[in-house]
């Protein structure tokens, strides 16, 4: 099943499911969530966010309003809980961007790795 995030709405909060949350949504964020979309920190009481699974480092980064906002999705909270407002989702999110880079690097590579093995076969042919 689908996960819901506690979203702010005209003053109200409610659990809405995460392919309902919108560009402009408040969401509360805690300790276990996976960050449902990007979004940056509005109230933040100690929350640490490990994002290693979009920069591969595993330290717990220290979130906050002021130094560092940025919330993205894909990443999980560790401790502490939050409010993040919405600032994409979706194929509009860093990961998703970041994921579809990874892929099309991937892909170049097969494809270099292809062009050099004829390569190497017309080489051999010359001697």
């Amino acid at each position: 099943g689908e996960h819901k995030f506690a979203v702010l709405r005209g003053g109200e909060c409610s659990q809405i499911f995460v392919g309902d949350i919108v560009v402009g949504d408040i969401c509360q964020v805690k300790y276990g969530d996976l960050l449902p979309a990007d979004g940056i920190l509005i109230q933040s009481n100690d929350l640490k966010v490990d994002e290693s699974s979009l920069t591969g480092e595993s330290d717990h980064v220290k979130k906050s309003e002021l130094t560092d906002p940025m919330l993205l999705s894909g990443t999980h909270v560790m401790e502490g809980s939050g409010r993040m407002l919405i600032t994409a989702v979706g194929i509009n999110s860093q990961a998703r961007i970041i994921f579809t880079l990874l892929g099309a690097a991937a892909d170049d590579q097969k494809a270099d790795a292809k062009k050099r093995k004829k390569g190497d076969s017309k080489e051999g042919n010359v001697s």
